[in-house]
């Protein structure tokens, strides 16, 4: 994580915020020392885990997933398929 000092922050306040908004959080420092961690508004808490499973009955695979166009894939790496 990117550690910049105060006055840098004064400086580049508008460019800062608009990459903390896109994710690359930032620290704000004052002589050296870490003051303030800057994160988007809408960043997932810290120690939160996403769960394997969270879009459970929002899709479904077919039954022949795994067979799913096999002659094609056959023909494209050498199969006489």
């Amino acid at each position: 994580m990117r550690t910049v000092n105060i006055h840098e922050a004064k400086t580049h306040l508008s460019r800062l915020i608009d990459k903390a908004a896109k994710g690359e959080s930032f620290i704000i420092a004052r002589s050296g020392k870490p003051m303030v961690k800057v994160v988007a508004v809408d960043a997932p808490a810290a120690g939160e885990t996403r769960r394997v499973g969270f879009m459970a009955g929002q899709f479904s695979v077919p039954d022949d997933f795994d067979r799913m166009a096999g002659e094609e894939i056959e023909k494209l790496f050498g199969g006489d398929a």
